[in-house]
């Protein structure tokens, strides 16, 4: 008896999914082979920096809007404070999202974190002091845009709960003025 399978679900935008894990992928591996092969520090470290900082501007600028709906930014006020800013899709946008693109752009973010804390433990057990600069400028970027997506799916979260509180008090509000309304 054959049963028919309904067709797994694939990525929506492979496009955005490869570039969010190419950049990733490319800093890790060049860091990671880069001691085998290159002897000097300034090459390894403006390089691995480099392709950290483009995985940086990719995810927070292109990957995230496409692959979760999310855009966040962080600016200095006139007082000299930082004030997040988060943008999101609207909620039905937000309920479109393709799940394994939602699912690889939040795993791969939180991964990579994991790696360079794995790499930068290997630099402190090395005495590597230098190489231990590398990988804290590669995982305050990682952090960053782990912060700065958590708290934009957590403002865009609270706004789809704000939204339905409005929607459900206007329409109990309307019923209640129509009902007294016929009398």
């Amino acid at each position: 008896m054959d049963q028919i399978q309904p067709p797994a679900e694939t990525y929506a935008n492979p496009k955005a999914c490869f570039f969010h894990v190419l950049f990733k992928a490319a800093a890790l591996v060049f860091y990671i082979l880069s001691a085998l092969f290159i002897s000097n520090f300034v090459i390894i470290f403006v390089v691995t920096v480099f392709l950290a900082a483009l995985d940086f501007w990719v995810v927070k600028n292109v990957s995230g809007r496409i692959l979760v709906g999310l855009r966040w930014w962080n600016e200095i006020n006139d007082l000299g404070e930082s004030v997040w800013k988060f943008e999101s899709l609207d909620q039905e946008s937000l309920a479109r999202i393709n799940k394994k693109d939602s699912w690889l752009f939040w795993w791969t973010l939180y991964l990579t974190a994991a790696a360079w804390i794995i790499l930068a433990i290997f630099s402190l057990i090395r005495f590597q002091a230098d190489y231990l600069l590398v990988v804290a400028v590669c995982l305050s970027l990682s952090i960053a845009n782990i912060v700065g997506f958590t708290k934009c799916r957590k403002d865009a979260k609270k706004q789809i709960q704000q939204f339905a509180t409005q929607t459900l008090a206007s329409r109990v509000s309307s019923t209640i003025q129509s009902a007294f309304s016929v009398v």
